[in-house]
């Protein structure tokens, strides 16, 4: 039977977003786009001394959406300025995971609008600080710009080599890290001020052209949300898409934007009954724009829990197919973020999505064996160091990038293990695929057997596996695995290994720790729940230790001599959501609902979020989401609640987001690696335990566990 015409194309489009990559210019120019926050912007502050005055949202600058140039909003100062009084507001940089602060443009751009007007002389004073806190003295607005046309967008200039040093340390203009808005003329009247847009860039050219029109875009409504993608426009100058939607035959309004190299965009209507036209356009910093794209048209409708469930899959799933790495087919560490750093552990997760993929159509078996050959290609010419590879590649060279510290730039046993979870994964699934599926079967059996997993007996009594290991500075991190936590699935690939083997023994003198001080296995009890694991005194530990050794690997039915992991993965999972009905800590929004306390970046940084000893209110999607195998109903609650009430600030473009907090107001504006695949994955081993079919048939990981001495309940 032939394929359409109209497959093959949708096919193509599918294909085609793995050879345009993220543009490094949007974090390398842009300062300001737009909120995820509703009503304020959360990297902002604001204070005001009487009687002057300053309108800030919970302390922060409020969010303006009826007028914006980067939509969906801009920022609005609303102040009055007296004699005796005096005010501020602080606009810091959001520093993503990962971001580079290097701006290299010579001007500070800023897009401002005025209901009433502002003149010159009225308008604030404006200071920079840079990342080492140096600063400037204020400068007035107003000397750069003859002042604002009511109701008018106007786009001011202001050279950086105007702002001058104030601090005791030189100011670094190209790091720059915060505005800061400061009272100006003191005229007592009140004014407000939009701001969008904010970029430190070079002049564009004199007579700028538009970038070329948009082509292929198309539009698929699911039950609350219409999807808009389209093919990429290759322009230098090309800053921004700008999507536009019709609704009952109306003119075209703008609705949001999107960066270069994302060639797909989210309209969250919250609503299931809903029929919209959608065109795209492409322009430049200076809002020169292309003509609008051929019309696409989609509605949303009712769905039923599994059609939810398949569109949360693969959402989740284009994060590795779109933005991966081009020259290695894998997973970036995160994005927005630094585009060459490719993670080991989310790419071998990334892998196990793709045959989920595969097995559900999302994409063919053609391509992702394709791709699958592209990533193996890519690690058998990789950085490796006894034939286990580092936490992070760069995607341009495949060498290694020590992102977290000096010391860790050689091997990392953990994220390699992650990694071989998919491969083997892979490996069994499509084997039977003709010669490419064979070919990829030759490959990963030759990584597999390369790794030396027996090397890692750091010590000369050999009793366990350690983390890291440099050829620089040897076992200098000292990171020995025992668990409780995500590494399990090391010490049974390094077990099984049928080249470089580990004795069974290091499960219990290694992972379990037997013959220390470290106590593993303890029982403990949380709201009547029974766990045979505790992390640290009073804590099950974060979710992720019961999801990612366990994506491969299949507990149902499997005990050692501590617990059924199966068992105690479910209660795990219903320890967090009780934790989230409780709610001690009097968290917004915590509910059966709202759970899923596990590692993530929060407003904060990076914290683990274990329940009963860390906990901020900030909630990972990821943690419930990929609990889906063990407790499915309860994950389905959260499911339906994210998606259909937290919606428009918690789903995206790959699904979910990574985190968001309430209680702050803040959503998170970065996906990772580690978190979008483990959704993915968990929910099809739900559905027809998929991976842990292929994962476990390698033959060697039955025997690994047999050595061990898992026995298994089942008859």
């Amino acid at each position: 039977m032939q394929t359409s015409s109209l497959f093959l194309l949708l096919l193509g489009i599918l294909a085609a977003p793995l050879s345009v990559h993220a543009d490094r210019n949007y974090s390398r120019q842009v300062f300001f786009e737009n909120s995820l926050s509703p009503g304020s912007y959360f990297y902002s502050s604001g204070r005001a001394s009487r009687p002057s005055t300053l309108r800030l949202v919970d302390g922060k600058i409020p969010v303006e959406t009826a007028s914006f140039i980067s939509g969906p909003n801009a920022l609005s100062l609303e102040w009055s300025s007296a004699p005796s009084g005096g005010w501020s507001a602080e606009l810091n940089l959001y520093q993503w995971r990962n971001r580079t602060v290097e701006f290299p443009g010579a001007g500070l751009y800023l897009w401002l609008y005025a209901p009433n007007g502002i003149h010159s002389h009225d308008l604030p004073r404006l200071a920079l600080r840079d990342l080492h806190r140096n600063f400037t003295w204020p400068l007035q607005i107003g000397a750069f710009t003859p002042g604002l046309a009511p109701g008018r967008w106007t786009r001011v200039r202001i050279p950086l080599s105007a702002f001058r040093s104030a601090s005791v340390h030189p100011f670094e203009p190209h790091r720059i890290d915060t505005l800061v808005f400061v009272q100006g003329a003191a005229d007592a009247a009140p004014h407000t001020l939009f701001i969008d847009d904010i970029r430190i860039e070079d002049d564009p050219p004199p007579h700028p052209t538009a970038p070329p029109v948009p082509q292929g875009v198309a539009a698929k409504g699911y039950e609350r949300h219409i999807d808009i993608s389209w093919n990429p426009v290759t322009d230098p100058a090309l800053a921004q898409y700008v999507i536009y939607r019709s609704v009952h035959g109306e003119a075209y309004r703008p609705i949001g934007v999107q960066r270069p190299g994302v060639n797909r965009y989210c309209d969250y209507t919250g609503d299931p009954h809903f029929t919209a036209l959608y065109r795209v356009t492409a322009r430049t910093s200076s809002l020169r724009e292309s003509s609008p794209s051929v019309p696409a048209t989609a509605s949303t409708h009712p769905m039923t829990d599994d059609e939810l469930l398949t569109m949360v899959q693969q959402a989740s799933f284009r994060y590795y197919w779109e933005a991966a790495g081009p020259h290695s087919g894998m997973a970036r560490e995160n994005t927005p973020g630094n585009d060459d750093i490719i993670a080991l552990g989310a790419s071998g997760f990334g892998i196990m999505a793709t045959v989920v993929a595969a097995d559900r159509g999302f994409v063919t078996h053609r391509q992702a064996i394709d791709r699958l050959l592209q990533i193996t290609a890519f690690l058998a010419r990789a950085d490796r160091f006894h034939g286990a590879w580092p936490h992070f590649l760069s995607d341009s060279t495949g060498h290694r990038l020590p992102v977290f510290d000096m010391y860790d730039d050689g091997a990392d046993l953990v994220e390699t293990s992650f990694l071989m979870e998919g491969l083997l994964t892979a490996c069994q699934y499509f084997k039977a695929d003709g010669p490419s599926g064979q070919e990829l079967y030759d490959r990963i059996t030759k990584l597999w057997r390369g790794v030396e997993w027996d090397w890692f007996r750091a010590t000369p009594r050999r009793e366990a596996l350690y983390w890291h290991w440099s050829p620089e500075y040897s076992f200098y991190i000292a990171n020995r695995l025992t668990g409780w936590n995500e590494v399990m699935i090391t010490y049974l690939e390094a077990i099984a290994s049928p080249t470089h083997p580990v004795p069974p023994s290091l499960y219990y003198t290694g992972y379990t720790g037997e013959g220390t001080d470290h106590v593993y296995g303890e029982h403990h009890t949380y709201y009547g729940i029974q766990l045979d694991m505790n992390y640290v005194p009073g804590s099950p530990g974060p979710l992720f230790f019961t999801q990612y050794s366990y994506m491969g690997f299949d507990p149902r039915g499997l005990r050692d001599k501590y617990a059924d992991y199966f068992v105690n993965n479910r209660n795990e999972a219903l320890v967090s959501q009780a934790y989230s009905i409780a709610n001690p800590l009097h968290m917004k929004g915590y509910g059966a609902d709202c759970w899923g306390l596990t590692a993530v970046d929060g407003p904060d940084g990076y914290d683990e979020y274990k329940p009963f000893v860390t906990d901020d209110g900030t909630i990972a999607p990821t943690g419930a989401i990929s609990s889906f195998a063990y407790t499915p109903s309860q994950s389905m609650l959260a499911l339906r609640h994210f998606y259909r009430d937290l919606g428009a600030h918690v789903w995206g473009i790959y699904g979910f987001r990574d985190a968001f907090n309430l209680q702050e107001n803040w959503y998170s504006g970065i996906t990772m690696g580690l978190n979008q695949a483990p959704q993915t994955v968990m929910i099809e081993n739900y559905r027809t335990g998929l991976v842990w079919k292929n994962f476990m048939a390698n033959p060697e990981i039955g025997s690994a566990l047999e050595r061990i001495g898992f026995r298994s309940d089942r008859p």
